[in-house]
């Protein structure tokens, strides 16, 4: 599996509250449609599948939300391809091209939404590591 591109289509940021208590995060991503892309300039054995998908982070009560969409176009070899469309026909995906394709937007989105949290003085989506002093 080859990454061939990666895009943001969509930015939806919202902060309505900067009252944090009983504060919630939760975060999902859901994969919208896969289909096989057509290329005119990459001349490869492989077929390329665009994969749409949505990214949001969800800060509650009505706290914040934030919206993130795009694509990302991979390149497998043609049986893997065929196998990959013909699950999706009846909305399955295969769970490694699930994994590798749900990291790939994993962290491109945490990356784009920590950038948003910090613009709009948004509590972290996620634990980060940090230090400890020693006892």
């Amino acid at each position: 599996m080859k990454l061939a591109g990666f895009n943001f289509t969509k930015y939806n940021i919202e902060k309505k509250s900067n009252d944090y208590k009983d504060l919630k995060v939760s975060s999902g991503i859901n994969i919208e449609s896969i289909e096989e892309a057509k290329s005119n300039f990459l001349k490869t054995k492989e077929i390329l599948l665009a994969v749409n998908w949505k990214f949001n982070v969800n800060y509650e009560p009505k706290i914040a939300s934030i919206e993130l969409g795009g694509n990302l176009v991979i390149g497998l070899d043609s049986k893997k391809a065929k196998e990959i469309l013909k699950k999706w026909s009846k909305k399955e995906i295969d769970e490694e091209f699930n994994v590798k394709v749900l990291n790939v937007i994993l962290k491109k989105c945490n990356i784009k939404a920590l950038q948003f949290e910090d613009d709009f003085s948004l509590p972290i989506h996620f634990k980060l590591p940090s230090l400890k002093a020693k006892q």
